[in-house]
């Protein structure tokens, strides 16, 4: 009880050590917008609900109507962003703590192997990739006196991944509890790296299925589009009138709930 007592003592006195430096560390979990890509997507929501107010009632007047799935799109948008960043962020992690079991057993210390890692991440991704910025600022703290595990649980904790937090777990309980800390380090490290590989091949074999939903998605605007060349003013009666509307909007509704469901029949959580 002592022990764990001292522990969170122990991490609230590096949580206000890193305060200064935690106010840039990127929360992986949501994705903040900058102004450019904000305009850029409103834009493209905006040419959505013209495009869906002119499919379903060739009328400006549904624009209002509809205008809430500009902020439904943003939303969508920002949801698919933060995900494929996380999901560049594991595999940089991946390659980075593979690194650092390398580095161990070449004899380095716990802390060189990771500062040594990051020129790896950097070869491999650029400096400015998300994780050669984590090992960045990891350095930064270490040389401020906040433990590394420490820092690992809150990148941990930021990244909203659960492979992540559980190396940071095992790291920190390592390290508590002392024995052999290379081979733990490098066993957990193998796992995760290990775990981490079979996701990618997963989502490698979702890809596929993720386009024909894509393709699916529009089959239905092709079959109109279709009918409308070839046998014009087929659709017309679905137009400008109470009943037409009626319809029109139940398709939309339709429409829309079949787009969610097979979003979610192909995003599979691995």
């Amino acid at each position: 009880m002592g022990t764990s007592s001292g522990w969170q003592g122990l991490r609230r006195k590096a949580d206000k050590k890193a305060s200064p430096g935690k106010e840039h560390a990127p929360d992986y979990r949501c994705y903040s917008m900058d102004m450019r890509e904000r305009l850029i997507y409103t834009i493209r929501g905006i040419l959505l609900v013209l495009f869906l107010s002119w499919f379903f009632y060739r009328s400006l007047w549904a624009l209002p109507f509809l205008s809430p799935l500009v902020f439904l799109y943003l939303k969508e948008t920002g949801k698919q962003l933060a995900e494929e960043r996380r999901r560049e962020l594991t595999l940089q992690f991946r390659d980075m703590i593979l690194s650092v079991a390398a580095g161990l057993q070449a004899g380095y210390s716990m802390e060189n192997a990771f500062f040594e890692a990051r020129r790896d991440v950097e070869r491999l991704y650029g400096a400015k990739s998300a994780m050669a910025g984590e090992l960045v600022r990891m350095e930064k703290g270490v040389g401020n006196n906040i433990p590394l595990e420490a820092l690992l649980l809150d990148l941990g904790k930021r990244s909203g991944e659960g492979d992540i937090e559980d190396f940071a777990e095992v790291f920190s309980i390592a390290k508590r509890a002392g024995g052999n800390m290379n081979d733990i380090i490098r066993r957990s490290a193998e796992v995760a790296g290990n775990k981490i590989e079979v996701k990618r091949e997963i989502r490698t074999l979702l890809s596929s299925r993720k386009y024909e939903q894509r393709i699916m998605n529009l089959i239905p605007f092709l079959i109109v589009a279709y009918l409308q060349l070839t046998s014009p003013g087929f659709f017309d009666v679905l137009y400008h009138n109470p009943a037409g509307i009626a319809v029109m909007t139940g398709a939309l509704a339709v429409y829309l709930a079949a787009y969610l469901l097979a979003r979610k029949l192909v995003e599979i959580e691995v």
